[in-house]
């Protein structure tokens, strides 16, 4: 099966070029080495915009998507607020498994406020967007990504 994959960057910074977006090249990485077709990058502001671009992605058929930023507490810091509700089952374990990677390297992982969840037949994960929270995100995922997506596709056997 050809999966798809989607890549929300939650940056009003970079969605306004005031600076390059350093995220979306490694997690496009990442999902070509998990045989995941990357579909087009979204490099938005936080808040609505970040809603709209997930649901264009599963518009668009993604069986993942990752969004990246606007995890923390600052005030545009938005992102689980727009991903919550459209979430239909959330995945608790998969948030509290990055925060606890990443609290043996920083206290402040405990900060990051992002979900996981599935919205139909697709996987939506809030990954900080710091490179060393996109790192313990896709160390987290990595060994689980297959077994989570045949368990929501119904293909697998239990």
């Amino acid at each position: 099966m050809n999966r798809r994959a989607g890549i929300v960057v939650a940056s009003t910074r970079a969605a306004h070029g005031e600076r390059p977006d350093t995220s979306a090249a490694p997690l496009s990485e990442w999902l070509r080495a998990q045989d995941l077709e990357p579909l087009p990058v979204a490099i938005v502001a936080d808040g609505e915009p970040v809603r709209n671009a997930i649901e264009e992605l599963l518009a668009a058929g993604a069986s993942l998507i990752l969004t990246t930023g606007g995890t923390g507490l600052t005030a545009d810091d938005l992102t689980p607020e727009v991903t919550k509700p459209l979430l239909e089952r959330e995945i608790p374990g998969i948030m509290e498994a990055i925060r606890a990677l990443g609290m043996t390297k920083t206290p402040t992982a405990a900060l990051s406020r992002g979900y996981a969840g599935v919205v139909g037949r697709c996987v939506v994960v809030n990954l900080p967007g710091s490179s060393g929270g996109i790192k313990d995100g896709l160390t987290v995922l990595t060994p689980l990504l297959r077994h989570l997506l045949e368990q929501i596709e119904g293909s697998h056997e239990h």
